[in-house]
């Protein structure tokens, strides 16, 4: 066991953290962005099989295709963000086993079963998405996550060729004070944990 982080670090990941729904006009650059990868891909996955595939949309362009997809409520989000983050899912990720888990022959699992394979992709890159806000945190950028869009809109957009699947979306930059709102309760200990 290693000690525990100190309090500005848990402040600034969990404590006093917050979604941010505006941004102010910041670049993120590529170095920034390969950054928050090479912290966020150390974390753990079921058979190590970091199904998570993410696109950093940054470009005009790029916001252009992905803004028709897009609750309207959501849009102003998205154009202030410096990068959004398509979070999806690889339903391919077993070709990878071989490699990323070579303690056995673990893709024959999941190579015949698609049920499995997609609760398991679906599962698996749930975790790598809080895994990047937590990375995305720890680098001292603010983040919101949002889940109002059209899935099937996005995949057509993004991934035409089929094998990944949009999960959520995740909105990277400089919070605007403005589009940081007052913390909602959490649930207490007593409503969301039993110890048995």
């Amino acid at each position: 066991m290693t000690t525990s982080l100190n309090k500005a670090a848990l402040d600034q990941i969990f404590y006093e953290a917050h979604s941010a729904h505006a941004f102010k006009k910041s670049d993120l650059t590529d170095v920034q962005i390969k950054e928050i990868y090479d912290l966020f891909k150390w974390a753990p996955t079921a058979f190590n099989a970091q199904p998570a595939r993410l696109v950093f949309v940054r470009s005009a362009e790029a916001k252009a295709k992905l803004l028709p997809t897009l609750m309207p409520g959501n849009v102003p989000q998205v154009e202030s963000a410096a990068v959004t983050v398509i979070v999806a899912y690889d339903t391919k990720f077993f070709n990878h086993l071989p490699l990323q888990f070579p303690v056995y022959d673990a893709k024959p699992i999941f190579e015949n079963n698609p049920t499995l394979t997609e609760q398991a992709a679906f599962r698996n890159s749930s975790m790598q998405g809080g895994y990047l806000i937590t990375a995305v945190r720890a680098l001292g950028f603010d983040c919101g996550a949002m889940s109002g869009f059209d899935a099937d809109a996005v995949n057509a957009a993004f991934f035409p060729e089929g094998d990944c699947k949009a999960n959520f979306l995740l909105n990277i930059g400089v919070a605007d004070p403005a589009g940081v709102y007052p913390r909602n309760p959490r649930l207490n200990f007593e409503d969301a944990v039993k110890i048995l």
